[in-house]
């Protein structure tokens, strides 16, 4: 999942910081399109990062099975 998010604001992030859809007036005054797609890049990146780190170490997480069998008969 959070790979799926990460590429979901990297894609919104390009989209604003390449200047594809504009925002209305009354938002640009307040933050610019170009400032508001970097934030969303660099926030795309690094969940992927963390997702990409955290699904590495959960695969290097090992299981202990401990099996008890009783003594054979005598």
């Amino acid at each position: 999942m959070g790979i799926g998010i990460g590429i979901v604001l990297l894609v919104i992030g390009l989209i604003f910081a390449t200047g594809a859809i504009d925002l209305p007036a009354s938002v640009d005054d307040a933050i610019a399109a170009e400032t508001l797609g970097w934030i969303f890049i660099v926030v795309g990146v690094l969940a992927i990062v963390l997702a990409l780190v955290m699904n590495q170490q959960r695969t290097r997480s090992t299981t202990v099975v401990d099996d008890r069998r009783p003594p054979p008969p005598a």
